[in-house]
């Protein structure tokens, strides 16, 4: 992995999270997934360990939660 991923269900937390996290480390070095408009990425994230979200992901694979917005059972209705 050579970017950081951050997934996120869209809730205004998550939302104020994805900006701080962009001015932070830059838009080309991070992924942005939106869990609650594709689905499919709920399993991939809870692989990479995600238990809540917002999180990022770290291209050397750790989780950094931030502040919880949702829980990935939340997410997935």
């Amino acid at each position: 992995m050579s970017k950081s991923i951050f997934y996120h269900a869209g809730c205004p937390v998550c939302v104020s999270a994805e900006h701080d996290i962009v001015a932070l480390i830059g838009v080309n070095n991070v992924d942005i997934v939106h869990v609650g408009e594709d689905k499919s990425k709920i399993s991939v994230a809870e692989n990479a360990g995600v238990k809540s979200v917002p999180a990022l992901v770290t291209p050397n694979g750790n989780v950094l939660h931030i502040n919880f917005g949702a829980s990935m059972e939340d997410v997935k209705g």
